[in-house]
C-alpha cells in the first residue's frame, strides 16, 4: 500500500544519472518535489510517461517544482537513457539495496524486483499533498499531475 496524502514523505539520497547524490530533504523548505517512480528505463510505457513529462517540464517549472524520477537500474543505464531522451530533470537509481525507496513508498513490486508506477507530490514541509498510482502496465494520465501538483502550487 502506497503512502497516503499528509504522511511525511521518507527522505532518502540516492545517485542521479551521474552519480551525483540527491537527498530528498535538500528540498523541504526550499521547493515542492514531484517524485515519479517507474519500472524499467528504456520500456515503451515508461519512455511514453517520462518524454511527456520532458515535453511539459513547463508546469512544473512554472510552480517552482523539482521533477525526479527513480527506478531501480543503475545510475549508468538512466544516464544512458536520459541522454538518449534528453531529459534535463534527475533521474535516480534505487539500485542498492534493490527498490529500497520505491519500498518505503509502497510501489515496490517484491516479485518483479521494479517499482509500479507511483507519483507522490510532496510540499516544501515535505508533507505528501497528492499522489497518483496506477494499476502495472498502466500509464499515468498528464491531467492527473496537472490536478496533483495544483495542490503545492
Amino acid at each position: 500500500m502506497s503512502l497516503a496524502v499528509g504522511t511525511s514523505a521518507p527522505d532518502f539520497s540516492l545517485k542521479n544519472q551521474f552519480g551525483e547524490t540527491v537527498t530528498l530533504s535538500q528540498f523541504k523548505g526550499v521547493k515542492p518535489v514531484v517524485l515519479v517512480f517507474f519500472p524499467l528505463a528504456f520500456s515503451g510505457i515508461c519512455t511514453g510517461e517520462l518524454c511527456e513529462l520532458r515535453d511539459n517540464l513547463k508546469a512544473f517549472e512554472a510552480d517552482g517544482i523539482e521533477l525526479i524520477g527513480i527506478s531501480v537500474d543503475s545510475h549508468f543505464a538512466l544516464r544512458a537513457w536520459g541522454d538518449q531522451e534528453k531529459y534535463t530533470f534527475s533521474l535516480l537509481s534505487d539500485f542498492w539495496p534493490h527498490g529500497g525507496v520505491a519500498a518505503e513508498y509502497g510501489v515496490f513490486v517484491e516479485e518483479a524486483g521494479i517499482a509500479n508506477r507511483g507519483t507522490f507530490v510532496i510540499d516544501r514541509d515535505g508533507k505528501i499533498a497528492a499522489s497518483i498510482v496506477t494499476a502495472p502496465g498502466q500509464a499515468r494520465e498528464f491531467s492527473a499531475y496537472l490536478e496533483a501538483i495544483a495542490k503545492v502550487a
